[in-house]
């Protein structure tokens, strides 16, 4: 079990063989020196809310984050989460920061939702005021999330590549996400190959892990299913649902074997009128043959065909001595 660099936050105290011990994937990463300072800035961030006093803000001078790590928000389970609060109080604080740009403002570390519904109910919300650096932000961030198992797992790969496109090192984005090596390079490994404009219209997909992401992953590998995938996205049908049965339809669609075409088959013969007009086509193969009627007459035709069938194959058989 990988230690909770934040569990202080609601645990006043600490074992102290708890706070020295290393997760596995510190011993197995960076240089040991650079892991400490990992740790020293974990061990700030787990810190932030001890012993401090919690005040009343008004929550429309709350600004979110600088980084952005929810795809979308379930409006339904919104709507419990705000009617929780407001039937019971906000019983736990968020955490802010001075915001670094705008005097008199602040930014979210944690508890985008509880300032949400605190301004839709035109309540204060509670707050802790810490100044905490960029890194001890991330590190909060990520881990709060971690503790209370908020993100789904294509949430949190989306916020792995979001912080290495900051130019976050990759172990201040292990120590805030809470994974080793292996699940890092599989979370980037995902939101890499997964087309973006796909993961954006199927959302967050709450209960939709690791593994089954994995799978679209190597299905959406080959451009040609990736492009069925997106068709797929693109449907009347696909619109129609929520949350974890996009994945599910996209997958399905995604999935399906690409056709190919017989190397029995034979390529379409045309057939003409006397006027040399196309009428039909011909595709014969080991077992069947098809017979293609254009329009105009291409309905009238095949029921006129319908009817003299049975006696063109009597006629058929006749003539080739098949009788």
């Amino acid at each position: 079990m990988r230690k909770n660099l934040l569990a202080t936050v609601t645990s006043p105290e600490t074992p102290a063989a708890e706070v020295s011990a290393r997760s596995d994937y510190a011993r197995r990463g960076a240089s040991r020196s650079m892991m400490m300072s990992i740790d020293e800035m974990a061990e700030n961030a787990k810190k932030v809310i001890a012993g401090e006093a919690i005040v009343s803000l008004d929550p429309h001078l709350v600004d979110p984050s600088f980084i952005r790590d929810r795809v979308d928000e379930e409006e339904a389970d919104f709507a419990v989460f705000r009617q929780g609060i407001s039937e019971r109080g906000q019983l736990q604080p968020i955490l802010v920061r001075p915001h670094p740009d705008q005097p008199g403002r602040y930014m979210i570390v944690f508890g985008h939702r509880r300032a949400r519904a605190a301004r839709e109910l035109g309540v204060p919300v509670r707050a802790v005021v810490k100044e905490i650096e960029e890194i001890n932000h991330i590190i909060a961030q990520g881990q709060e999330n971690s503790r209370r198992a908020d993100l789904t797992f294509i949430e949190r790969s989306l916020l792995a590549r979001k912080l290495l496109e900051m130019s976050q090192s990759k172990d201040t984005i292990k120590a805030a996400l809470t994974i080793d090596d292996t699940t890092l390079s599989r979370m980037l490994s995902v939101v890499e190959t997964i087309p973006s404009a796909l993961i954006e219209v199927i959302g967050s997909a709450r209960g939709v892990g690791r593994d089954r992401w994995e799978a679209l992953k190597k299905i959406v590998a080959h451009p040609r299913k990736a492009g069925l995938a997106l068709q797929a996205a693109c449907s009347e049908e696909f619109r129609r649902l929520e949350g974890a049965a996009r994945f599910d339809f996209v997958l399905a669609h995604a999935g399906k074997a690409l056709r190919k075409p017989s190397k029995s088959v034979s390529a379409a013969a045309p057939i003409s009128d006397e006027k040399g007009n196309a009428i039909a086509e011909l595709r014969a193969s080991k077992h069947e043959v098809q017979l293609k009627l254009y329009k105009p007459a291409g309905v009238e035709f095949g029921r006129f065909l319908e009817q003299r069938l049975p006696a063109l194959f009597d006629e058929f058989r006749h003539t080739t001595n098949q009788e």
